[in-house]
């Protein structure tokens, strides 16, 4: 078993940035990436970021040149670097790792943009 804690969600104004932190335990050696997701209300969960262990890195066209992700493989900890929030980017992040079709999710953490 993997657990997820996640810190960092706050209350931002349009334009400003946050960076939010994930570290995994438990089995962490089977890991292969970790990611984020992200959930508005109303809708369904959706891919924000990941990070591979070999350092890859994907993101949603929604946050590309804005938002940077970057992890430690072998402490098994994934951050994001928010810059440039709009409202749209109001949601609750999940942190996310996974190996082959095994993924293992956090509690969420708050981000709020205001307008």
């Amino acid at each position: 078993q993997v657990q997820l804690v996640e810190s960092g969600g706050d209350l931002v104004q349009a334009g400003g940035s946050l960076r939010l932190s994930c570290a995994a335990s438990g089995s962490i050696f089977s890991i292969n990436g970790m990611g984020w997701y992200r959930q508005a209300p109303g809708k369904q969960r959706e891919f924000v970021a990941r990070i591979n262990s070999g350092g890859w890195t994907t993101y949603a066209d929604s946050v590309k040149g804005r938002f940077t992700i970057s992890g430690d493989n072998a402490k098994k900890t994934v951050d994001l670097r928010m810059n440039r929030l709009k409202p749209e980017d109001t949601a609750v992040y999940y942190c996310n790792a996974y190996y082959g079709t095994n993924h293992y999710w956090g509690q969420g953490t708050q981000v709020t943009v205001s307008s």
